[in-house]
């Protein structure tokens, strides 16, 4: 009997080092501080693409090169690595991009990670160009606004509820696509989009980032201070 308890303490110990966090998280710092972002699993492409840069380092020394306050920041430009305060950015990027993956459930609330891309009838998004959205909050009249000049469908309720209470950029739903959002840290959006910026909306103060993954050990805590709801 002891044996057999001893095998069951055993397996459970095992499982539970064994067992995987139900997302990946990657962390991004900076000189203003930093954030974690959960990646969401039913976007994979963006969310794999997206690991295997920062697993490269990919990202690390890029700028938030494109800053409107309100709105989002804007970052991931390869071209903006020590680049010049003159330089035009947001032009860069690698060979590829990649399909839409619009999800109903997933819209651009305040502090979600989302793909710039170009004009292209597909709306397939940059290979490595992201934002991460502050927004603004809404009323019920500027909801239905939106709904009809820029989205041409309703916006469910839950979700109107959201961005009448902690805002985003309603107008940029089922057109870019949304693939995670900030789950610690979300007052780093906000101090990035307060500072100044040139014509070209680039911070006069040069924004660097730095990005990794967070360890399974790491992400498995981070999700039970989630589940409990004790993350500030």
């Amino acid at each position: 009997m002891k044996k057999l308890l001893l095998i069951i303490c055993t397996f459970s110990v095992l499982s539970a080092f064994g067992a995987k966090p139900k997302n990946q998280y990657i962390r991004i710092k900076t000189d203003f501080g930093e954030c974690i972002v959960k990646l969401y699993n039913e976007t994979p492409l963006h969310r794999d693409n997206f690991l295997k840069l920062t697993k490269e380092g990919f990202y690390n020394g890029t700028l938030f090169h494109r800053v409107i306050k309100d709105f989002m920041i804007q970052g991931g430009d390869p071209d903006s690595r020590n680049a010049k305060p003159d330089s035009l950015l947001g032009e860069g990027g690698l060979k590829y991009t990649i399909p839409a993956e619009f999800r109903d459930s997933l819209f651009h609330k305040k502090g979600v990670l989302a793909a710039a891309r170009d004009n292209n009838p597909e709306k397939a998004s940059s290979s490595c160009q992201f934002y991460l959205v502050q927004g603004k909050v809404f009323t019920d009249e500027q909801l239905n606004s939106v709904e009809e000049k820029r989205l041409k469908f309703k916006i469910p309720e839950w979700q109107r509820q959201v961005y009448k209470t902690i805002g985003g950029a309603p107008h940029l739903d089922r057109n870019y696509t949304v693939y995670g959002e900030i789950v610690q840290g979300l007052d780093l959006v906000d101090k990035i989009a307060a500072l100044p910026t040139d014509k070209n909306n680039r911070p006069k103060q040069d924004v660097k980032m730095e990005i990794t993954i967070l360890k399974k050990r790491d992400a498995k805590k981070l999700e039970k201070l989630l589940l409990k709801g004790d993350l500030k």
